[in-house]
């Protein structure tokens, strides 16, 4: 029997998921290779670049290596970036994989051909820029470990040049006086100095879209202004650092229940954090944002955090997509063009019947991860593939170390249950163990918290460099 070639695209919480499971399951035999495709070499829970994003988590002890999960449960990893389909020759290619500064002359990998015999898309979601002027070019998206970053490094800098600006001599008032005769001036020439402007905050930081991402990220970022304190940073957190959001709908959380989005937008005003709702950007600068409304807000560093939309490549492979470039899928989750291909998560377009379309969320993409090692199973075996039902189980928003809010749902508690505070904390950190425990299983799992619990009282709080 000929090698079945199953070729996942995207290593990001569903795609590594499912190329995880199956590899367990069928490993490196002789009738199924499982490989994944992403063009970086490590995975990060997307969900946590926002505290990436604000110094409270090191990259380091959660990235994960792609070709070391691949060596420990038996799959294929191939570097490099989708770039174009055949269908017909059942191939994908990827582009080249350009060597680093330090790496010598040359490409590490050229550009190449990969066949498949099934192929899954799962390579999430960009930023939607809604081709508003300055927005890609003057705001940071928080789509990668490399963004996070670059936002930690310029807020660090913005924090210490405020904390220069504050401390340098103040000039002395204006004083407007006659001067003497003498040879340094004219006689009856005015002599006055300039004051520096004062009653603005020293650092000011811009979220736009007020999503799960921008609020969390608006709230670890206040966390991250005290710490700084702690550290020595001569700045008051709430009076000299301002974090103000910018939504355009009339509440923040849209897609959340109307009463975890009054919690949260009551706990971010206790944070000192200013809610500019009903109103979408009309213009980005480099050190300010004009709104639709007219109000121009200086901006020391923009984040945007207003929606999202499928990688452009998605539209060039001949398959269907809809308005935001996501493919359209059966409720097997196969293509609507090509039944060899399928597709889950943010990349993809599903129905949820009564309720619209399968939401962009890390609960989605691991139920259909868990719904693809069956639905290939079945494909293998020749069977009828089953369909798949999305089950919402609630939502939860985290406001850092001050608390965390959000609904529950499903069979267990008969509906809806509102939480917050400490068990609603509890229960979103558990949203990311239940990830590790997907990958590394529950005995790694429970190892790696144990870890991850001693090595901060060695490291300090924010990453400080």
């Amino acid at each position: 029997m000929s090698v079945h070639r199953i070729v996942v695209v995207g290593g990001g919480a569903g795609g590594l998921e499912l190329v995880t499971r199956l590899g367990d399951k069928y490993g490196r035999g002789k009738d199924v290779q499982v490989t994944l495709v992403d063009r970086s070499l490590s995975h990060i829970w997307k969900p946590l670049l926002h505290e990436v994003a604000a110094g409270v988590m090191d990259t380091a002890t959660h990235q994960l290596s792609y070709v070391a999960q691949a060596s420990w449960h038996r799959f294929e990893f191939a570097s490099g970036e989708m770039i174009g389909l055949d269908r017909a020759n059942r191939t994908i290619r990827l582009a080249a994989v350009p060597a680093a500064a330090d790496e010598g002359e040359g490409d590490l990998l050229p550009e190449r051909t990969l066949a498949y015999d099934t192929l899954v898309l799962a390579i999430g979601s960009t930023t939607n820029f809604f081709g508003v002027a300055g927005a890609q070019e003057n705001t940071i998206a928080l789509d990668t470990v490399e963004q996070a970053e670059r936002f930690r490094r310029r807020l660090m800098a913005a924090c210490v040049r405020a904390q220069n600006e504050a401390e340098a001599p103040l000039p002395s008032a204006p004083v407007a006086s006659v001067a003497p005769d003498s040879h340094d001036a004219p006689p009856g020439a005015v002599l006055a100095t300039a004051p520096r402007v004062e009653g603005r905050p020293k650092v000011n930081l811009v979220i736009v879209g007020a999503g799960a991402t921008g609020v969390e990220l608006s709230a670890e970022l206040r966390n991250t202004a005290e710490v700084l304190r702690s550290y020595g940073l001569k700045l008051d957190p709430r009076k000299d650092v301002r974090i103000t959001i910018i939504e355009s709908s009339p509440r923040i959380l849209k897609a959340l229940p109307e009463r975890v989005s009054g919690a949260v937008a009551g706990l971010l005003g206790k944070l000192d954090v200013d809610i500019l709702c009903g109103d979408s950007v009309a213009e980005v600068r480099k050190n300010e944002v004009t709104t639709t409304a007219g109000r121009v807000l200086p901006a020391d560093i923009t984040v945007w955090s207003a929606g999202i939309t499928a990688p452009p490549v998605l539209g060039t492979l001949g398959l269907a997509v809809n308005r935001l470039n996501q493919i359209e899928v059966l409720p097997t989750l196969q293509s609507q063009s090509d039944p060899d291909i399928f597709a889950f998560g943010d990349c993809a377009s599903c129905e949820w019947p009564s309720h619209g379309f399968v939401p962009p969320r890390a609960q989605a993409a691991h139920q259909q991860a868990s719904f693809l090692v069956k639905a290939i199973d079945a494909r293998l075996k020749g069977k009828s593939l089953p369909t798949f039902t999305y089950r919402d189980f609630g939502s939860l928003v985290s406001l850092g170390k001050f608390s965390a809010v959000g609904n529950l749902m499903g069979g267990l508690i008969g509906g809806s249950m509102f939480i917050e505070g400490l068990f609603a904390r509890v229960m979103y950190t558990s949203l990311y163990r239940m990830h590790v425990a997907a990958l590394h299983g529950v005995w790694r799992m429970m190892l790696d918290t144990v870890a991850n619990r001693l090595r901060r009282s060695t490291v300090p709080r924010v990453k400080l460099h």
